[in-house]
């Protein structure tokens, strides 16, 4: 029985192992990290992995005379070691672009990454990256806003958005849950927003929520005479559920919904985004369940995938990780998947982990979302590594405040226009960040508290899942 398998995995190579195959632009291009099982050779295994994700099965069927396979297959036409993994290696496949749905993420991930993860003869398989050819970009809607329009909608310029995450995540009555909000914005917040896991519990209907942040919102509006939202979790069990609970927000007159794009699904949050198109709402984007997926090094899907889908699906904000904070994030990896969510063109940069050229056309990019376990101290970093176009969401940074939730939002905002102005300057920000927090800090009561509170407070920890250096070919 182990032999007829075997004979049946070097059947794929003769096939699907195509090294002398040039990529065509309209190819959608894939590369895996692939770790064979024991007496499979790279050759076979990468052919394995192009057939199974293509138009090949175990055994060759009559059926097979049908159709143009030579035309349709995948192509395994690369294989490159690893640096420093000596068990595993790199296999790039090239996929005709007819095997896709037109705006379909949900095919393309069905396709990619559907049965081949559980094929025997590998031990781990993991994708790395995914060029997709601009023909098919082009058939997808994208950010339903992006960033420029999201800023003339709300009318700010010139510096990063800030957001807060209320907190404790679960518990809250709808009131006590409004009254946080108001208390942040009115300190000098843009957003308030819905942790992953905020939808309808028994302890706070999600009608109730939408009323008091909506109320909350217009309050602080009112007071300070800048544009306030809050991302209203519209995540729920049915597609039904979620768009009742969007038509809601809009109503209320909210500029901004959420959406847990992995729980909920490609096909719902696709959706959706169309709906926020059609509604003029942003949409901001959870990335919960993402470590399940990404963070293993030899198997499951990179992060850099995920925003890549996501981009296309749709979304206006994405949580990308702060690298400073408490969530797994390598530093060059973010820049890498920074620039994925904002540019237009993405070259090629394997020091970013970035494997191909990715060009996203006329299609408008998203903000990236730093958010997890970030305070004060951290801001000149964050402005640093992020730039202006990004929202940086402090949570138990605004809220943990020793004078309260409003006093925390105005040390942010303070600590945040310090570092802007002083980067515009021509300061060395993560050189000088904290004298330039000290000299702010002088003149502002709540930034002094906050510099003393959490002074201490620091996340370090071995990255998990680090970026493998520049591959040998």
């Amino acid at each position: 029985m182990a032999k007829t398998y075997q004979a049946g995995v070097k059947a794929y190579r003769d096939t699907y192992w195509t090294p002398d195959y040039v990529p065509r632009d309209s190819d959608l291009l894939a590369c895996f990290k692939v770790t064979a099982q024991s007496g499979v050779s790279r050759e076979e295994a990468a052919a394995a992995v192009a057939a199974e994700s293509s138009t090949g099965t175990w055994t060759t069927v009559w059926t097979d005379l049908l159709t143009d396979l030579e035309y349709y297959k995948g192509r395994a036409y690369r294989i490159e070691d690893v640096p420093g993994d000596a068990e595993s290696f790199y296999a790039f496949i090239a996929y005709p672009i007819d095997l896709f749905e037109e705006g379909s993420v949900v095919n393309v991930f069905t396709s990619l990454v559907g049965n081949v993860f559980g094929f025997k003869a590998l031990r781990h398989l993991r994708l790395e990256d995914v060029r997709f050819p601009l023909a098919y970009v082009m058939t997808c809607g994208g950010p339903p806003a992006g960033m420029q329009v999201e800023r003339d909608r709300l009318n700010k310029y010139g510096r990063p958005l800030l957001g807060c995450t209320i907190k404790p995540k679960l518990g809250l009555s709808a009131k006590n849950y409004g009254r946080a909000v108001y208390e942040c914005l009115r300190g000098g917040l843009d957003f308030t927003k819905d942790d992953e896991n905020v939808n309808s519990q028994p302890f706070m209907r999600w009608r109730e929520r939408f009323q008091f942040v909506m109320e909350a919102i217009h309050q602080a509006e009112a007071e300070t005479g800048e544009r306030k939202g809050h991302y209203l979790n519209v995540t729920a069990p049915t597609p039904e559920d979620m768009y009742q609970r969007a038509e809601y927000a809009r109503e209320l007159g909210a500029p901004i919904i959420m959406h847990d794009f992995l729980t909920g699904g490609f096909c719902a949050n696709t959706g959706l985004a169309n709906w926020c198109r059609n509604n003029r709402m942003l949409l901001h984007i959870h990335r919960a369940m993402h470590a399940v997926i990404d963070r293993h090094p030899k198997h499951g899907i990179h992060f850099r995938v995920l925003v890549k889908g996501l981009r296309l699906s749709g979304g206006d904000h994405l949580h990308s990780g702060t690298v400073v904070g408490k969530l797994e994030g390598d530093r060059q990896a973010t820049l890498g998947w920074i620039d994925i969510m904002r540019k237009r063109v993405v070259g090629e940069d394997r020091s970013r982990g970035l494997f191909f050229t990715q060009d996203w056309g006329a299609m408008p990019g998203l903000f990236p979302v730093a958010s997890g376990g970030i305070h004060v101290w951290h801001m000149p970093a964050l402005v640093a590594i992020y730039g202006d176009d990004a929202v940086f969401q402090f949570g138990g940074g605004t809220l943990g405040h020793p004078w309260g939730n409003a006093a925390g939002a105005a040390a942010n905002r303070v600590a945040l226009e310090a570092c802007v102005q002083a980067r515009n300057e021509g300061r060395e920000l993560e050189r000088e960040g904290g004298d330039i927090l000290r000299a702010a800090a002088k003149h502002s009561p709540p930034l002094a508290a906050a510099m003393e509170t959490w002074k201490e407070i620091k996340f370090e920890f071995d990255t998990v899942d680090k970026l493998d250096v520049t591959a040998k070919t």
